[in-house]
């Protein structure tokens, strides 16, 4: 009886039968799971340490085209439910690659990169309602953002519902820029008109505060890196930063996937004998829709 002393490790084999390509693939994604954890324990952080003032999702995403009024959350949901059926085409271009279907691996490799360009497509929509602004606020001597509400009901109002009355403030606040002397005199002429925290618990100023407030106050539009109209600005680094970064990956998924699908087209996999590659593709692209439903568990749900 003879006794193989080869160890398994010492190269030269394949322990567990595992391919080079799919296990570098592994690597690279648990690093990358690591950088994503690491973005969301310190939004988690953040949004804690300021829970006072920072914003609700369903306050800030509530745009939806073609529809008027505010639909909280809505088509971030359609966001990532295309993705994720982006992912289960993905599961069936495998498939068809493991029984060597060439035409039927282009096809679902299509429906997927469909799936990708319409998510990357909502994204910037997003970004830009958000850059943009919605309903408007003011900004205090302190830093804090406050919106304007209606003490009788609560509501919050919008720039446009102030000055001019209008009841979807939406697109009216995409076209105007308002002065914080016209929203201030606006305030003063109506008593039914306070100040609102944007956190969880919408806290409202008294009217005598609000006035006393908004003489050093100052009208905020939208977001960016260093105003933020919905509240806490840590909310909107966040944002773009967390969204930015996993669009990124989106947008370089559909580039591999291209050129997987071109590849195949060119009838590469069918020479090799072999359609690992979509695969290896695959396992980044799940990997990719796995971290939204993090991203969207964590920064738009919770």
């Amino acid at each position: 009886m003879t006794t193989d002393t080869q160890p398994t490790w010492g190269g030269n084999s394949e322990p567990m039968k595992a391919e080079y390509g799919k296990l570098m693939m592994w690597f690279f994604l648990v690093s990358d799971a690591l950088t994503f954890s690491g973005f969301l324990v310190a939004y988690g952080l953040s949004r804690f340490r300021f829970v006072d003032s920072w914003p609700m999702a369903e306050d800030v995403f509530t745009h939806f085209p073609g529809i008027t009024g505010d639909q909280p959350l809505l088509y971030v949901a359609l966001m990532t439910f295309i993705l994720i059926m982006s992912s289960v085409t993905m599961v069936l271009a495998v498939s068809a690659g493991h029984e060597r279907k060439q035409s039927r691996v282009a096809w679902w490799m299509v429906a997927t990169i469909i799936g990708g360009a319409l998510f990357l497509g909502s994204q910037a929509w997003e970004w830009y309602h958000f850059i943009v602004g919605d309903k408007g606020a003011v900004e205090l001597r302190d830093g804090s953002i406050m919106k304007i509400a209606d003490d009788r009901t609560g509501e919050v109002m919008s720039l446009s519902q102030l000055i001019h009355g209008m009841e979807d403030g939406h697109a009216a606040n995409h076209l105007d820029v308002f002065t914080t002397e016209d929203v201030r005199h606006a305030i003063e002429a109506n008593e039914h008109i306070v100040l609102q925290n944007p956190g969880r618990e919408h806290v409202s100023l008294d009217r005598s505060a609000t006035l006393k407030v908004m003489a050093q106050a100052e009208v905020i539009q939208g977001a960016n890196m260093s105003h933020n109209e919905y509240g806490e600005k840590q909310f909107a680094n966040f944002f773009f930063f967390i969204t930015g970064f996993h669009g990124f990956h989106v947008f370089s998924g559909v580039v591999f996937n291209f050129i997987v699908f071109y590849n195949t087209l060119l009838g590469t996999y069918e020479k090799r004998k072999s359609y690992i590659m979509v695969e290896k593709v695959g396992l980044y692209w799940h990997f990719v829709d796995l971290v939204w439903v993090f991203v969207f568990t964590f920064f738009y749900l919770v």
